[in-house]
């Protein structure tokens, strides 16, 4: 309102000095004098009207945003008037300006969301990393603990009233067949929950009703909340859902309630939880392999919410005391010499408004990295405008010299320029958001980040050239701008080359390491064959199957699959190779003692079927494989890979020794039959850990523990079918669902992808980074070439008359292009002077980042070096070979 106001006072003084003015003239027209002599009079006597129409307004208070309006229409005036330099200018920003925007989105959306929860600032989590998924023991060296089992939840909980609420949740999570009426089941994603869940969280109910303390006890209904995004999706927004009945694993569920919209849980990971159940439901579903009777199974994360004003580091200290205390009252901590190390296990309250920081802590280090390399792209661009802005401003000296002789001042000069400049970046940024937003709207948070970047990016590559143009003197109107060689801003605009190169040196590196690091990955030797492989994904436990029920469906998947056109070799198995999933025991040899807390007797196992190894390519070194004497009744055994012997039978023959797992009493349970080659299970960056394979047709009966013998039975039931073609037919996937429906129309296929693709999954971060580093490096090549090109065009223009001189006195064409080559050359070798060391200690800190490849590699230096001179010496023979070729006597004339 107060501007409309200013804007009609402003009409209103223009027409009543109009009228005065006019008053003036008629009064001396009506004298006798001409209307042209009673107009200069009357100015005359007047004064300068838009003098006194400024001081007027001055005493409004409303003239320095006036000054501002006039100096965004100038702006857009010289904007409009050279449509070819807006264009290069707004290009040129929408590319860096859009590499931040689009950086900023991931590390908004991963490293600063917060959970869309009811104040998150109050919400804390019992422990800092993520040691998913389950344990039974101590879990770091340092004594950190992080995941927790039941009854030491309900042991804090009851020793920390200084949180509101404290909620339990299930550290990893699992996926289910879930089925509605006599509709086919479906796969979903879940996660075990307490009842105060959704009320620590501060979360309601978009339809029906959120869990509660009732429906987690023993006895109660199961039930479960269905997220929004499910109901909207696999049960078509449906309100009757509430109170009806699904089947999770063939087990009956009630639907208490739809979360609302935007809620996903509690940790921002790809794939959230479809629906939420109570921890009560867990034995129902796991049956006597349930972890929530397991009194020494850690699979949980306590999350909770502080009360106003609690000391987070004296609560911290509290826990730490209440978990020592537990850890004393179990065998399992203090027998075998753990004693010694209770008192320095310990907890770390992490902030969890932003969720339980797996996912950030995954991505973390990557995504600082990408948004540091996307700021030094827009410094690079900063820079190549810069120099743009210079060579312009130097053009326009004439104008800005009587501009300040008629009485400018210096700030006005500089505002206005500035203005210029950021109008620029703010077209540059629109322009970068529209690109990179294509179809879909950016978030506040983006837009403000984007608003900010455009300004400060224009005041950055701004500021030089309007403090320069600042100082043009009105002499410098009377002279000929051409007369002069040396320019007050070709000091400022070699300098802001050598900064260009110096910093397309740190990307180019970086962009080379990470290209070597990801070929590294994806080529090294995994140990496994992947070709004409394909992995299929089932869940027999989902639609009702029983252990006993097993080995006849296992032997009819073998034998239907088998018959197949171009099947080289069919086999089942737990858990695939570099799939990400493994299971893990303790291992006691045969004659040995207990293992101690510190001693290392841990390794990996699967159980498979007997063509397993030969379906991905590994062969038996030693002994031999599975075969069909090894039955229900026969001799447990297994096959081990060459890590677990050197490990656990150093300088022994392995072949015919005997081992178990949990506990002493079963160290006699296994023998091994064979060893295999040695390829990596679970982490593609790691080396090759203890590893061993049990047969699918042999159950271990001896368990006394009615928890481990629910974990054997629970082995049993396979995830995946791996097929090996000779020649894989067209039109694979369907052939695999129609064999798999005529074995059983209720086993539907799960997941079914090429085993190359599984394994490429591992490396989806890595591939991402590379492209991002390599798409930085290769744009701030070319904008280092496009600014040398433009600085050295500068200089030819500028030193004409100069070239014309000399080539007048027999300068040679090729010392002409050499005398100007050598200028650009300095230059890339001042940069490369500074960029190097600076490369050495940005690679310092990518070295989490690299595999196979040392961060100061010399080949990766070495090429960014070439590329970069190379390119240079290109866009400096250009304007070089165009000064050669001047003409001396128009060069001559023409100055």
């Amino acid at each position: 309102m107060r501007l409309f106001r200013f804007l009609r006072r402003k009409s209103d003084l223009t027409e009543e000095l109009e009228s005065h003015l006019k008053m003036a003239i008629a009064e001396r027209v009506t004298r006798g004098q001409s209307p042209e002599e009673a107009r200069r009079a009357a100015l005359h006597e007047f004064g300068n009207v838009p003098m006194i129409a400024d001081v007027a307004r001055s005493q409004w208070g409303w003239l320095r945003l006036e000054q501002w309006l006039q100096d965004v229409r100038y702006a857009l005036r010289q904007l409009r008037k050279e449509p070819g330099f807006t264009l290069t200018v707004v290009i040129t920003l929408a590319l860096g300006i859009g590499a931040n925007t689009a950086i900023f989105t991931l590390v908004q959306g991963i490293l600063l969301r917060s959970l869309p929860v009811n104040d998150p600032s109050r919400l804390y989590r019992i422990g800092d990393k993520n040691d998913c998924c389950y344990y039974n023991n101590y879990q770091n060296d340092n004594g950190d603990f992080d995941i927790f089992s039941y009854d030491l939840y309900l042991h804090l909980k009851q020793a920390s009233p200084e949180f509101e609420q404290l909620a339990a949740v299930e550290a990893g999570g699992n996926g289910f067949s879930v089925r509605k009426g006599a509709e086919p089941a479906r796969p979903m994603r879940s996660e075990y929950v307490s009842g105060n869940y959704f009320a620590t969280l501060g979360v309601g109910a978009y339809v029906g009703r959120v869990l509660g303390e009732n429906d987690d006890i023993p006895g109660a209904t199961p039930t479960l909340v269905l997220s929004y995004k499910t109901w909207q999706a696999d049960f078509a927004a449906d309100p009757g859902i509430v109170g009806s009945t699904l089947y999770v694993q063939t087990h009956p569920f009630v639907v208490a309630g739809v979360a609302p919209p935007g809620f996903f849980g509690d940790r921002i990971i790809a794939n959230p939880p479809d629906f939420w159940m109570p921890l009560a439901s867990e034995p129902v579903l796991e049956g006597a392999n349930s972890s929530l009777k397991g009194v020494d199974q850690l699979w949980l994360y306590p999350l909770g919410r502080v009360r106003p004003g609690a000391n987070i580091q004296a609560l911290q200290a509290k826990l730490s005391v209440a978990l020592q205390q537990w850890l004393t009252t179990r065998p399992t901590y203090a027998d075998h010499g753990g004693t010694a190390l209770i008192p320095r296990q310990h907890v770390v309250l992490a902030p969890a408004g932003g969720g339980i920081q797996r996912l950030q802590q995954q991505t973390g280090t990557g995504l600082r990295m990408m948004m540091i390399l996307s700021t030094v792209v827009l410094l690079i661009a900063c820079a190549n405008i810069a120099n743009l802005l210079l060579a312009r401003c130097t053009a326009r000296r004439a104008d800005v010299a009587v501009r300040i002789a008629l009485g400018a001042s210096r700030f006005r000069v500089i505002r206005e320029i500035l203005t210029e400049s950021v109008l620029l970046s703010l077209m540059g940024g629109v322009t970068g958001l529209a690109v990179a937003y294509a179809g879909s709207y950016p978030s506040t948070a983006v837009l403000a980040f984007t608003f900010v970047v455009s300004v400060l990016t224009g005041i950055v590559f701004g500021t030089v050239p309007a403090w320069l143009a600042s100082y043009a003197q009105p002499s410098d109107a009377l002279r000929g701008v051409n007369r002069s060689t040396a320019d007050r801003s070709s000091v400022p605009q070699r300098i802001l080359i050598v900064f260009q190169v110096a910093l397309s040196m740190v990307l180019l590196a970086g962009a080379l390491l990470m290209t070597k690091s990801l070929h590294n990955l994806e080529h090294q030797n995994f140990g496994i064959t992947t070709t004409n492989r394909y992995v299929v994904s089932i869940d027999p436990k989902g639609i009702g199957y029983t252990v006993d029920r097993l080995p006849a469906l296992y032997q009819q998947i073998e034998d239907r699959f088998t018959a197949l056109p171009g099947m080289a070799n069919v086999s089942l198995v737990r858990y695939i190779p570099l799939g990400g999933n493994m299971w893990g025991s303790c291992v006691i040899p045969q004659g040995h003692a207990a293992p101690g807390p510190k001693d290392p007797c841990f390794a990996a196992w699967d159980r498979a079927s007997t063509r397993f190894l030969d379906s991905i390519g590994v062969p038996i070194v030693r002994g031999r494989n599975f075969s069909t004497q090894d039955t229900a009744t026969s001799q447990q055994v297994v096959l081990v890979n060459q890590a677990f012997a050197r490990h656990f039978f150093p300088n022994q023959d392995p072949i015919g020794k005997h081992f178990g797992v949990g506990s002493i009493q079963y160290s006699g349970a296994f023998e091994i039959a064979g060893v295999f080659a040695d390829f990596k299970m679970t982490d593609p960056r790691g080396e090759v850990r203890p590893l061993f394979f049990r047969p699918l047709s042999q159950q271990f009966r001896g368990y006394k523990e009615s928890d481990a013998d629910a974990a054997e039975k629970s082995s049993m039931y396979l995830n995946f079918i791996i097929l090996d073609f000779r020649q894989a037919p067209a039109d694979v996937e369907t052939l695999t669902r129609r064999t798999l429906a005529s074995i059983d129309p209720n086993l539907s296929v799960r997941h079914f992808s090429p085993y190359d693709a599984e394994v490429a999954g591992n490396f989806n971060q890595d591939r991402l980074l590379a492209r991002l580093t390599s798409g930085f490096g290769l744009l701030a090549l070319i904008l280092a070439s496009v600014g040398l090109y433009g600085v050295m065009s500068y200089f030819v223009v500028r030193r004409t008359s100069e070239i014309g001189i000399r080539m007048a006195l027999g300068a040679a064409r090729s010392s002409v292009v050499a005398m100007m080559l050598r200028g650009a050359l300095w230059q890339i070798a001042i940069g490369l002077a500074i960029g190097i060391p600076a490369a050495l200690m940005a690679t310092h800190f990518m070295a989490s980042l690299l595999y196979g490849v040392k961060p100061y590699d010399p080949l990766a230096f070495f090429g960014a070096m070439m590329m970069l001179i190379l390119c240079a010496a290109v866009a400096g023979l250009i304007p070089s070979r165009r000064a050669a070729s001047i003409d001396p006597m128009k060069a001559l004339r023409a100055d």
